[in-house]
């Protein structure tokens, strides 16, 4: 099959060639991200692979109809960024990779809040400069804690997981409550029970009209007074303004964070020569309580091995007529009559 794939990264290319060894399709990768202005490259090409940051909107889908595009491969489980309604009525198909890697996501925010919970990053700063004081480095046992994961899927599942092994007490919220949690000694609470008995929350949920600002000024007044939250889901699950006005009255003890609703035009690319001009952004990087990484909780050899796997392997089974229902955007979901 013939694949025009956009904002490849550079550490993708070796992990997609490889995969490709077994497939055998055609792949021009660029490292542009897909607009409705760079869409006129995939002329020609059955099927373009899509990232995250990409601008996969209704125009850029009419573009790519009027080119022969007829499947769009997400190299990621979320699909935010692509206008499935108007991918729908030109008849394009829309494949992701629904499952690559939990464990990566989950270790990563569990990295995350030990971080913060033991103020590694604060040490390792002073320890560079000679400064051996430990005066501030103060932290906690995550030890007879209560967790709570918001978002029970296999990434959140992971998360719980691990958070057992600490001995933590873990609570759940989900609209659909995951039989492996309930075994592993997780108890599902409402939404407002979790937010004012957790120390720590992690969220692991989509990105849908319902969890868009899921956590708002009101959810942040519930939570317990210094607990941590830490966001390896969508950035627009949280409202970062509400955030900012929670650390600053110490409402909100600790947050990490490795995505944000504004991430578009900041993420997978250095900026370090340029004036950053989202001021909610750089206020988040200013708290000392607060990590801020760039949507990397994802990134282990294996999770980009799997995610080039999966794409190819959707191309494949498109191009064959068989594609995985579980890998295929639900058009009943997506499509509303």
């Amino acid at each position: 099959m013939n694949i025009a794939a956009f904002s490849v990264l550079p550490f993708e290319r070796p992990a997609l060639e490889a995969a490709n060894a077994s497939f055998g399709h055609t792949i021009v990768m660029h490292s542009e991200r897909l607009h409705s202005k760079t869409a006129v490259m995939a002329k020609g090409f059955a099927a373009v692979s899509t990232f995250g940051i990409d601008s996969v909107d209704a125009e850029t889908i009419r573009v790519l109809a009027e080119s022969g595009t007829r499947a769009i491969l997400q190299r990621a489980a979320g699909f935010d960024n692509i206008d499935v309604r108007a991918a729908a009525q030109v008849g394009i198909t829309v494949l992701r990779v629904p499952a690559y890697s939990p464990q990566a996501i989950a270790e990563y925010a569990i990295a995350l809040m030990l971080a913060l919970n033991r103020n590694i990053h604060r040490a390792y700063n002073r320890v560079r400069e000679g400064n051996f004081d430990l005066t501030g480095l103060m932290g906690f046992n995550m030890f007879g804690k209560t967790a709570g994961v918001v978002g029970t899927g296999n990434i959140g599942t992971e998360t719980a997981r691990i958070l057992r092994g600490f001995g933590c007490t873990v609570l759940a919220h989900d609209v659909v409550q995951n039989q492996h949690c309930k075994e592993l000694g997780v108890t599902y609470v409402d939404f407002e029970t979790l937010l004012a008995r957790c120390d720590v929350i992690s969220l692991h949920c989509p990105l849908t009209p319902q969890t868009r600002h899921l956590i708002d000024a009101k959810a942040l007044a519930r939570m317990k007074p210094g607990a941590m939250l830490v966001n390896t889901s969508r950035g627009a699950v949280v409202d970062a303004e509400a955030a900012i006005e929670a650390l600053k009255s110490g409402r909100l003890g600790y947050f990490g964070m490795d995505v944000y609703e504004g991430e578009g035009p900041l993420f997978f690319a250095d900026r370090s020569n340029s004036i950053i001009k989202d001021d909610t952004f750089e206020r988040l990087t200013t708290f000392p309580n607060v990590i801020v990484s760039g949507h990397q909780a994802w990134l282990t050899r294996e999770a980009a091995q799997a995610i080039a796997t999966t794409t190819l392997q959707n191309a494949a089974d498109f191009e064959a007529g068989r594609v995985d229902p579980q890998n295929v955007v639900p058009l009943p979901a997506l499509v509303p009559s």
